[in-house]
């Protein structure tokens, strides 16, 4: 493990007086590529390969604002100004990241009918007042809101030697919003799957996990529209190491996807890739499920199953990331080193 773009420093003493001027610039010259920033490879050639599902825990940065409720006969009478999607950071000045604290600061002020709100929306500062609504001695903002977000995804690698790992493959987006969900920070942890919704042509299916909270795996510490990302801090025990390939090395043909299905189970799965596309920033794969027991089992690509690994003449080539709704036997897939180079950032 290297780190990426770093200086690379070398010193010359020069003791003798008679160096002539033509020599002196060829020594000026060397030094002159030895000073230069070198772009490093930073994740490791080889990473443990995923497939294991994930229970996924974000907590927003700041209140989430989500929905709004009718008060007095009206929809957002509070104040028109805020939109699904807005983050509450602040309460008259103090900061809030819970719902406990926003509404503990909030009942602060119902005496004065009202609070000054400091809210963020595409990353810009915004302060506004929202009234505090009477409604039969019960004082209301009319708005719905939540502090964290919570799913099923899918591991797709860990790096053995930062324990850096990467999964979903895309992005975590608020359902209201359909915005990436900022975070504050977040976790992953144990799950077991017990039922698949199967999906069908125009509706995709779904992974149903158990939760075990108790058993946290790692740290998230960013969402990008190429995964989650942070440090994985449990014990690596009976994961493959598998070398990763470079976009050079993906052909079309067979490959297989590593998912789970039943329990906590890592299972794989042959697909076919259809089409290689390096030119998209997130669909680099077109790929078609083959495997007759995932196809009965899940009708295709199904919620749940993005983050799974997609393997090739035993490379870890990419990471499955969405299904095509109008035909759920294919789907899309993300280049691995797309990710990878995304984690360490």
């Amino acid at each position: 493990m290297v780190l990426a773009n770093y200086w690379f420093f070398n010193f010359l003493i020069i003791t003798h007086n008679n160096i002539d001027g033509d020599r002196m610039k060829k020594l000026l010259l060397v030094l002159s590529f030895l000073l230069m920033p070198l772009n490093v490879l930073a994740y490791s050639d080889h990473i443990y390969l995923g497939g294991n599902t994930l229970g996924i825990e974000l907590d927003c940065d700041g209140v989430l604002i989500v929905g709004f409720y009718e008060v007095d006969g009206h929809m957002n009478k509070g104040n028109p100004r805020l939109k699904i999607g807005d983050y509450i950071r602040k309460v008259n000045g103090k900061e809030v990241n819970t719902l406990n604290e926003l509404t503990t600061e909030i009942e602060k002020y119902v005496e004065d009918g009202q609070v000054e709100i400091t809210y963020y929306r595409d990353q810009k500062e915004e302060v506004t007042t929202l009234p505090l609504l009477n409604e039969d001695g019960i004082y209301k903002t009319g708005l719905y809101v939540k502090d964290s977000i919570t799913g099923i995804g899918t591991l797709t690698y860990i790096d053995p030697e930062s324990h850096i790992f990467g999964a979903l493959g895309h992005e975590v987006i608020e359902g209201s919003s359909k915005k990436l969900v900022e975070i504050k920070n977040g976790i992953i942890f144990r799950n077991s799957i017990i039922s698949i919704e199967k999906s069908t042509v125009g509706s995709a299916g779904s992974k149903n996990a158990k939760y075990y909270y108790n058993t946290v795996y790692g740290n998230i510490v960013k969402n990008t529209n190429h995964g989650i990302f942070g440090s994985y801090n449990k014990g690596i025990n009976n994961l493959k190491l598998v070398e990763v390939g470079k976009k050079e090395d993906i052909k079309i043909g067979e490959a297989s996807i590593y998912t789970v299905l039943e329990g906590e189970k890592v299972e794989e799965f042959k697909i076919n890739i259809t089409k290689i596309n390096d030119t998209s920033d997130t669909k680099n794969l077109t790929f078609e499920i083959t495997d007759p027991k995932l196809l009965e089992k899940t009708g295709g690509v199904v919620q749940g199953m993005s983050g799974s690994p997609i393997v090739q003449d035993n490379k870890i080539i990419g990471v499955v990331t969405h299904v095509i709704v109008d035909n759920p036997y294919t789907g899309y897939g993300l280049f691995i080193t797309t990710m990878l180079e995304e984690g360490e950032k």
